[in-house]
């Protein structure tokens, strides 16, 4: 026992020095420095809710991005809905393999525009966080059901500021969670009203980079149900985007990439500018033409697939389980999880019973309906 304690002890003491003496987040920090102007830099972060030590390796915009990854709502999104609920096939997005592709391209993206790629991937990787068990469908059920209504975008906060660790949140820093709570753009135009309620680029990438995602993994997922055809995209899209996924996602980005250059801090005054070149701040922007072929591919996706996703038999399943939980809980709050009872307390009960329902996959609440209905 004595020689495990002063093993630990050496262990301990030999990591003091080294990260001391190599100054490994310093050393980050300063390269960071090469990053653009308008980048997010590490170092003047406008900090954590409740103030930490600054760990000796990773910046704070690293340290977030583990917490997250290590998260027990990181880890459910792989059972959670996507757009199709329950479906045969093993090849369907679901929300983890959405938010991984999100963080694929935002990543990208932020590369190439010589941003802060790590803000960027915790964002990415923790915007959806706070989605519902059968995907937009349960986020409509709760929305109706809470009188102070339901949006999944300020769950993903509320997960990451008081329900992960057993209620004591993750405590991000102020970027990611600005960046979390406004990645959401409703069934507006991709760069239409609220586009700019993001504190930062990264933040504005991670929201364009879930568009793209999206757009595109859903066509694929229409087309194995066979609600859709790669025909059916509208002609126009076919000729700007591509006939194909890979052309499509690339169509995007190097457009993104493109007219937003100036944010990289290296565009020359012969370039062109992007949409808005009055703005005093460069901003995440698309051409015209790229813009309206995303814009017409969303709205046929709309159209075609989400909303039509919104009736049928699984669906109204889905809104029965999540209506039947929600009411049992309210005549039984004394059967809800014991984190939430202690943790939650100073939350309503009608609260709790929604951060609750929120957090299940499709299949636990699937099954716990189950049990509540012998």
């Amino acid at each position: 026992m004595l020689l495990c304690i002063f093993a630990f002890c050496i262990l301990s003491f030999d990591f003091r020095m080294i990260t001391c003496r190599f100054n490994i987040r310093e050393r980050i920090e300063e390269r960071e420095e090469s990053l653009s102007p308008y980048a997010t830099k590490s170092r003047y972060s406008r900090g954590r809710m409740k103030k930490e030590e600054l760990c000796p390796i990773r910046t704070c915009f690293q340290r977030d991005r583990d917490r997250i990854i290590h998260s027990k709502a990181f880890r459910r999104l792989k059972h959670k809905t996507q757009v199709f609920i329950a479906p045969l096939g093993d090849h369907y997005v679901t929300r983890l393999t959405h938010t991984l592709e999100v963080a694929q391209i935002a990543r990208t993206i932020a590369r190439a525009l010589n941003l802060n790629e790590d803000l960027t991937e915790a964002i990415a990787l923790g915007h959806d966080l706070g989605h519902t068990p059968f995907g937009h469908i349960g986020e409509e059920v709760l929305n109706e059901l809470y009188p102070e209504g339901f949006r999944h975008n300020e769950q993903s906060l509320r997960v990451v500021d008081s329900l992960e660790r057993e209620g004591q949140g993750l405590n991000l820093t102020w970027e990611v969670r600005d960046g979390i709570l406004n990645h959401s753009k409703g069934q507006i135009n991709i760069l239409g009203e609220g586009w700019g309620d993001v504190g930062t680029l990264e933040g504005q990438v991670c929201k364009i980079a879930d568009t793209v995602a999206y757009i595109n993994h859903d066509v694929e997922d229409a087309t194995r149900a066979n609600i859709i055809s790669q025909n059916d995209l509208p002609e126009l899209v076919r000729k700007t985007l591509g006939h194909t996924h890979s052309q499509r996602i690339n169509s995007l980005v190097c457009d993104i990439i493109g007219c937003s250059w100036s944010v990289s801090g290296l565009a020359n005054a012969t370039e062109p500018p992007g949409l808005n070149p009055s703005a005093t701040k460069p901003a995440i922007t698309m051409s015209p033409e790229v813009l309206r072929a995303a814009d017409i591919l969303r709205q046929f996706l709309f159209d075609k697939v989400y909303n039509p996703s919104l009736a049928g038999e699984e669906a109204e399943r889905a809104r029965r389980v999540v209506r039947l939980l929600y009411s049992y809980f309210l005549r039984h709050e004394e059967e809800l999880p014991p984190e939430f009872a202690l943790s939650l307390a100073q939350g309503s009960k009608k609260r709790k019973i929604i951060d609750y329902i929120a957090g299940m996959t499709d299949q636990y609440a699937l099954r716990l309906a189950e049990q509540i209905s012998l």
